[in-house]
């Protein structure tokens, strides 16, 4: 069986994460969309919130599943059978970056990385723009689904009334 991890921050999840992870679950039998646990980055929202918004996010994709980790990626590889790492470019500043790591990872442990393209409507997509359009109360529906985008509005309202 052919295993792959999705692994990052979703901070949260777009249509640019969720375009990669559905071609993904069509190249291998299996994808898991690993959500980094992160102790020194407090994020909007926790990790327990962002599981759920992946798991609405990939409900439709048979193949998926969703898990949490913490410390290096390769060893969440280790303990649950998966020999490749997919990871999304959407410019020649992200393969810089991302071939360090993939290098990194291959020598810890031999896993491999393979690098999908951005798919051009999403090239300029990050969860950061989209919490700063959704933290002003701008339109972010072409973005994320509208799970997302009712979460994003909830947090930014629960802050607005904490402060």
């Amino acid at each position: 069986m052919r295993r792959a991890v999705c692994p990052g921050s979703f901070d949260p999840v777009t249509y640019g994460h969720i375009d990669i992870v559905g071609r993904a679950a069509k190249q291998y039998d299996e994808v898991v969309v690993a959500v980094l646990n992160n102790i020194n980055k407090r994020g909007l929202f926790s990790v327990d919130e962002k599981l759920d918004m992946l798991s609405e996010g990939t409900a439709e994709l048979g193949n998926v599943t969703v898990a949490e980790f913490d410390g290096l990626l390769v060893d969440f590889c280790r303990a649950n059978g998966i020999d490749t790492i997919v990871r999304s470019l959407r410019s020649v500043s992200d393969f810089d970056y991302e071939l360090q790591i993939a290098q990194m990872n291959y020598r810890l442990s031999g896993v491999e990385t393979v690098f999908m393209t951005a798919n051009p409507q999403y090239s300029f997509l990050s969860s950061s723009l989209v919490r700063e359009i959704a933290q002003h109360n701008g339109d972010v529906s072409s973005l994320v689904t509208p799970y997302v985008q009712k979460r994003l509005r909830e947090k930014y309202e629960e802050r607005a009334t904490e402060q």
